[in-house]
């Protein structure tokens, strides 16, 4: 029997896109097709949604959602069957979906994600005519209130909700909670409010029947005081409804073979064309043109807790192995000005972009011998799928979905010619070092990294199995609903 799922989310791919949870959202449907899962997909109708729709169907006019008219709108964008909030009061609004152009949250936003989780609940639960689903799956703080609102529903719907990121967690005021809508009941320990505000991610941590992360590893340490950010008590409470099933990427649009933005495509079966990116990547970041060189990559937010300043740091340890770094990135103002400082001190051996170029992101992946993962946290990461589908060895901090999703290249695993990249813990300068300095000896060992690297390129990083998982997740739910 076909499940009917409605996946809720404040973006996707290809229409919306601040970070990782719009690929998820976006590559997660036509994977789970394959196990008898149809989803459709409800988001905000910000500009560039409807732009991308078309205008759609009407499905249903809402006289008044949360100040203002609203519309549902449902169309067909990339293969996705997406409905839209056309509600231009809550989202016709330029530039990123959550922050204004000076940069702060937009100050209703407690409101414009409660109109989401509402309505996630009435198309849910049969208020548009011929429409129905068998499961809400909820992603992310901007949606916990659709399993509260679920809950309080006359008609019985299960939902999943899934934690991206522990640390975003979407508090507003208790203020908020009369325009909500929800039954007095909910405003408490058992409901909404977290710690005197109203919660949306401890609402659906607290009311989803099965809640799920990006990685086992992940959904492990967030139930410790050390990675639970206050909400470990809830979660080891809930321990029975917790899993994390690790995100994949959507191996058609990542491929090495058929990237028209690679230099030069390449396959796990002829590998050889890939040094033409690499030097392809050395002219463009202006680095020494220079085989011999071990270049590591790094892509993503220049931040803290991406460990940014830990490859800064080990910087001369890298240098003094002969290799060479190229960064694209953006972030933290302070850290962005390190990145442009090294390289400027480094000619030829450092090369630093600051912002966000697809491009010059796959030319990394697909260039670069070694891409670094220094998170002090990570609930999954998409940086090593990528490089791991590309060739480059990840270099992780053992951590979260860094984990689970790569293979240390120790001694034994050398020996059972096992390992697709290298580890590190505890998550420091000085064991990040000693990481680079493996990745090195490696490098001078060629039969080893041209064999690690094979591994690398024949790992299945797709969501094919993780859509097995959830699909078994999600009748396991209505099963328990029912």
């Amino acid at each position: 029997m076909t499940l009917r799922v409605l996946s809720v989310a404040s973006e996707c791919v290809p229409l919306i896109k601040t970070g990782g949870l719009a690929d998820v959202v976006g590559a997660l449907p036509s994977a789970l097709a394959a196990q008898g899962v149809k989803v459709t997909t409800l988001l905000p109708g910000y500009p560039q949604v409807m732009a991308a729709m078309g205008g759609g169907r009407a499905l249903r006019r809402i006289d008044d959602l949360f100040g203002g008219p609203a519309r549902l709108q449902r169309g067909e964008v990339a293969g996705l069957d997406i409905v839209a909030i056309d509600a231009p009061h809550l989202f016709a609004r330029p530039g990123n979906p959550y922050l204004t152009q000076q940069g702060g949250e937009w100050a209703d936003n407690g409101v414009r994600f409660a109109a989401l989780g509402a309505i996630a609940a009435l198309v849910a639960t049969g208020g548009v005519r011929n429409i129905g689903f068998d499961l809400v799956h909820a992603h992310d703080w901007q949606t916990g209130l659709a399993p509260a609102y679920l809950r309080y529903a006359a008609k019985r719907v299960p939902s999943v909700f899934t934690v991206h990121n522990l640390a975003f967690q979407g508090k507003f005021p208790l203020s908020l909670f009369p325009l909500l809508g929800l039954p007095a009941e909910a405003l408490s320990v058992q409901g909404v409010e977290y710690f005197g505000t109203t919660g949306f991610l401890k609402a659906g941590l607290w009311y989803a029947d099965r809640i799920t992360t990006v990685s086992p590893t992940y959904a492990a340490e967030i139930r410790t005081p050390e990675m639970g950010m206050g909400l470990d008590g809830l979660l080891r409470g809930r321990a029975g409804a917790v899993s994390g099933i690790l995100n994949g990427i959507d191996a058609a649009n990542w491929d090495p073979a058929r990237d028209p933005l690679l230099p030069a495509n390449f396959s796990a079966t002829d590998p050889a064309p890939r040094a033409a990116n690499k030097a392809a990547l050395q002219r463009r970041l202006g680095l020494d043109e220079d085989a011999e060189a071990l270049l590591f990559g790094f892509v993503g937010r220049l931040t803290w807790q991406k460990g940014v300043d830990l490859i800064l740091g080990a910087l001369g340890t890298m240098l003094g192995q002969g290799a060479q770094l190229a960064v694209l990135g953006s972030g933290d103002a302070p850290l962005e000005q390190d990145c442009r400082a090294a390289a400027w001190a480094n000619p030829g051996r450092v090369g630093a972009e600051i912002g966000y170029d697809e491009a010059l992101a796959r030319q990394i992946y697909g260039g670069a011998d070694v891409v670094l993962v220094p998170s002090r946290f990570e609930p999954c990461g998409l940086a090593q799928l990528c490089a791991l589908r590309y060739g480059a060895l990840p270099l992780v901090a053992h951590v979260g979905g860094l984990s689970d999703s790569v293979i240390d290249a120790n001694e034994m695993a050398l020996a059972e010619g096992l390992g697709t990249g290298l580890h590190f813990s505890p998550v420091g300068q000085e064991m990040l070092e000693a990481a680079i300095l493996r990745a090195a000896a490696l490098w001078r060992d060629k039969p080893s990294f041209t064999r690690l690297q094979a591994n690398a390129l024949r790992c299945d990083v797709s969501w094919t199995r993780s859509a097995g998982r959830y699909a078994a997740l999600y009748r396991d739910a209505i099963a328990q609903a029912a």
